[in-house]
């Protein structure tokens, strides 16, 4: 026999097998529904500012970052009209950071290097962190505002790869955040860092697309 049921405000079907043994379907819908709520995305939008991506940038990516950016500004709006979060997570050093020890200084808090490139804009909805280290969960609050969203896979796009996205994709499978890296969005300086970084994050488990 087949019964609707009802329970906690949600419906099923319910079906009578041989020998009175119940068992407890949900209706598709429901079903997707749930997943969706399970399967929540998070776009990392990785230092996407004026002096990595700016010609007159103090750390000019060149123009592999500036090809990356129509990729970007299509992935954050395919993000949003999924329901994912976008956080974009950006440099923002102090003036003396011990940083400027290895790079000439770039991206200083408050600057206007250290601001997201006029193409992208951030919406009502969207996250900033700002960050003075290579990984994005050094001591930001990237891993509350994932868990607090519910987040269950993570994906990456920005520069450069063989630094920051790199760093940061190895740490976020560390804390059991499945990720994936686009080709397309992620850039470098140098592109035998770059073929070398999406070579590495692969054989540790980063799926890279």
């Amino acid at each position: 026999m087949l019964f609707w049921f009802i329970k906690e405000g949600e419906g099923g079907l319910l079906y009578t097998l041989p020998g009175g043994v119940d068992l407890v379907t949900e209706p598709p819908e429901l079903k997707q529904s749930r997943e969706g709520r399970m399967s929540k995305v998070a776009l990392i939008v990785t230092d996407m500012v004026n002096d990595f991506l700016d010609p007159r940038g103090a750390l000019y990516v060149g123009p592999a970052g500036r090809s990356i950016i129509p990729f970007v500004v299509d992935k954050i709006e395919e993000t949003r009209a999924a329901g994912g979060v976008v956080i974009f997570v950006c440099d923002a050093h102090a003036p003396d950071d011990r940083e400027f020890a290895h790079f000439k200084p770039h991206a200083v808090q408050g600057s206007w290097g250290s601001q997201i490139i006029p193409e992208i804009s951030r919406l009502p909805g969207d996250y900033r962190e700002d960050k003075t280290r290579y990984s994005a969960l050094h001591k930001t609050g990237l891993v509350d505002i994932l868990r607090r969203e519910g987040v269950s896979h993570t994906d990456l796009v920005g520069v450069c790869t063989s630094i920051c996205i790199m760093f940061t994709a190895v740490n976020l499978l560390d804390l059991e955040f499945p990720c994936r890296v686009y080709r397309e969005g992620v850039a470098d300086f140098d592109l035998e860092a770059h073929l070398f970084a999406l070579k590495h994050m692969r054989m540790l488990g980063v799926e890279v697309i």
